[in-house]
């Protein structure tokens, strides 16, 4: 388990998708990402994602994860999130603990509700109410904590099933790092009994305490310090040499006619470092340590690199302010 001080210590990813034609584009940027000092690069575990249209690219979640853990060699190699709607999550502990043996010892495993996803209608997969979605996201949680621990693991839950089972190898790790991700309620209420990492959206910064407000409630019926925690937000940005090129990047991402605009709402700024650095402080003081920048093909390089060589040094040195 990390300590306290590992717990404060900022850490500043690539959200990188896997929205891409082909695997060598998405191998190049987690590479570079690796290469430019980033702690942290993941994928998420959608199948048929809206944006980008019916028809875009969008590789396999896991396969593609244990590939790009082969090819990296320090990084975090992470899964922001898979729902429970796709796997039993006993061959999911199965999958995460195979990462974590290719990574040797490199996995975060992010786990979710899930939502909205074209593969649904597409492949004809069966979408569970949200109530139920919730239900086996909290079963979820036990299973791969029952198996990652080896077994002989037993489980009755309304939606899941152990009988004396086990799994061999287990994760390197000797506590492999759970993400839940979200910020309704329900999900909060599930990260409070189980999550090491809970991640969301880089919401307004009140509404973001209100989340981490109900997140401690739940922390504090369930008996566990919420500084337990850590916390992580996944936001967007464009970092420009001046305002009309930032304007440029608005109004482009704003006309976009294969569905980029929906991402409008998670940017927290079209500008300069220093905008995006004013924007990403207050998060300091809500207790965030984890500052994921989430990125669409083609990558926008120099946004990575002055995120990781400007904004981060100075997130870094602000933090030391309230340590």
């Amino acid at each position: 388990m990390e300590g306290r001080s590992d717990r404060e210590t900022l850490r500043f990813g690539i959200h990188s998708g896997q929205q891409y034609a082909d695997f060598s584009g998405l191998r190049s940027l987690w590479q570079a990402a690796e290469a430019l000092g980033y702690d942290w690069v993941s994928l998420f575990e959608h199948f048929r994602p809206r944006i980008l249209g019916p028809d875009g690219p969008c590789l396999d979640g896991m396969t593609a994860l244990s590939a790009l853990a082969a090819v990296t060699g320090r990084v975090r190699c992470a899964m922001l999130v898979t729902p429970v709607t796709w796997r039993h999550p006993a061959l999911l502990a199965v999958a995460a603990a195979t990462v974590d043996h290719v990574s040797g010892g490199r996995l975060e495993l992010g786990l979710g509700a899930g939502g909205d996803d074209l593969a649904f209608r597409q492949y004809g997969i069966e979408q569970p109410s949200p109530a139920v979605r919730l239900e086996r996201l909290d079963e979820a949680c036990r299973v791969l904590r029952a198996l990652w621990d080896g077994g002989p693991a037993d489980f009755t839950g309304k939606h899941f099933t152990l009988r004396e089972a086990y799994l061999c190898p287990v994760p390197v790790q000797s506590r492999l790092p759970l993400t839940v991700g979200g910020s309704g309620a329900g999900t909060l209420r599930i990260a409070a009994g189980h999550a090491d990492v809970w991640n969301s959206l880089a919401l307004p910064p009140a509404a973001y305490r209100a989340a981490a407000d109900t997140l401690a409630a739940h922390c504090a019926r369930a008996g566990r310090d919420p500084a337990e925690i850590r916390r992580s937000v996944t936001f967007r940005a464009v970092l420009t040499p001046d305002a009309a090129a930032a304007r440029r990047a608005r109004a482009a991402l704003a006309d976009s006619t294969d569905g980029r605009s929906a991402d409008l709402p998670e940017y927290v700024a079209f500008g300069s470092a220093r905008e995006c650095l004013d924007r990403l402080a207050p998060y300091l003081e809500l207790g965030v340590r984890d500052f994921l920048l989430a990125v669409r093909p083609p990558p926008d390089l120099t946004t990575a690199e002055r995120f990781v060589t400007e904004v981060a040094p100075a997130l870094r040195e602000e933090a030391r302010r309230w340590a």
